[in-house]
């Protein structure tokens, strides 16, 4: 096991479910309810000392139990190491930890997931919409069960028609 997740499974035994090295990449798969405390500890710990948050994403996995995945990676300048935190939600209570409080630049990149996918990341300062209009009501985008050209689609784009008659 890559030494990174040895570190972090030793202080969280119960939180981590997955840890998984390719190609040099490394992801660890945590507890929903162990994500913040994780997060809190890769920033704080000497040796891990994770103090830049690089990207945070989702994915949509339809047919699974659980449905959304949370994804954070993050990198330690002083280390020059990287990592892949991963959680899991439920379509019915899909909401995370907002982790602003740890890294501040998470604060725009969790509004894009919680605009694009419907994850909402409990006490995130500012959640609200970052790239869709706010009277946009039907659906998130980026889930995979949004039509592919979008809802309403044809009566947005009605004025193009109106003078090819």
């Amino acid at each position: 096991m890559h030494p990174l997740a040895e570190r972090i499974q030793g202080r969280f035994a119960d939180g981590v479910l997955l840890a998984h090295e390719w190609r040099g990449d490394l992801a660890v798969t945590v507890k929903r309810e162990s994500l913040h405390a994780i997060c809190r500890f890769l920033r704080d710990d000497p040796a891990m000392d994770f103090d830049y948050i690089v990207h945070v994403s989702s994915v949509d996995w339809p047919d699974d139990e659980e449905r959304f995945e949370v994804v954070y990676e993050v990198y330690s300048i002083r280390h020059r190491h990287r990592l892949r935190v991963k959680t899991r939600v439920p379509e019915h209570d899909c909401y995370v930890d907002s982790l602003t409080d740890i890294w501040r630049g998470a604060e725009f990149m969790e509004r894009e997931v919680f605009d694009m996918m419907g994850i909402r990341f409990k006490n995130h300062p500012d959640l609200r919409r970052i790239l869709m209009p706010d009277d946009f009501q039907e659906g998130y985008p980026l889930r995979k069960d949004f039509p592919l050209q979008g809802k309403g689609w044809r009566d947005t784009f009605d004025f193009l028609n109106e003078g090819a008659a």
